[in-house]
């Protein structure tokens, strides 16, 4: 099993309760969970402990496209182990892709904290599959907040 875990730390200015419901609704979510160069669909998604989803992110430029599922696409399929409202989302999930370095569950644990009239948020991803390179996974997880944290502002 891979034990790889890679983090990501940002402040939001707004409430960790909001931060929850942005990330729970699908419509929200699809606006500022892809990185920057990619855009997402959810299939499915059920936000509640045990629900599952499979969220489809799609390559914008073609020439640059390395995508896990197909040349130009990430799907992921996973469930919510854990939801605490305010506080804490516990996913786990699995990529379509039939390369051996991108197979795996990793676990995703967003943490969020009230903190001087914002939220603190931390992303703990646990057995990154060893297909992602860590430079990239740490971009794409800083884009994702970046986007967050835009979403909320003009919220």
């Amino acid at each position: 099993m891979n034990r790889r875990i890679d983090t990501a730390t940002t402040w939001i200015e707004a409430t960790p309760l909001r931060v929850y419901q942005a990330f729970l609704n699908p419509d929200e979510l699809v606006e500022w969970l892809p990185p920057e160069g990619m855009s997402a669909r959810a299939t499915v998604f059920e936000p509640w402990i045990g629900g599952t989803y499979q969220l489809v992110l799609t390559y914008e430029e073609t020439d640059f496209a390395s995508g896990k599922t197909t040349d130009r696409t990430d799907v992921s399929n996973g469930r919510f182990l854990d939801l605490v409202p305010g506080l804490k989302i516990v996913q786990i999930g699995t990529f379509e892709s039939s390369d051996p370095a991108f197979a795996g569950e990793m676990i995703q644990t967003w943490y969020l904290e009230a903190l001087d009239g914002g939220t603190r948020i931390t992303i703990v991803c646990e057995n990154v599959p060893p297909g992602i390179q860590k430079q990239d996974h740490d971009a794409g997880l800083r884009s994702t907040l970046d986007n967050l944290a835009r979403y909320l502002t003009n919220d």
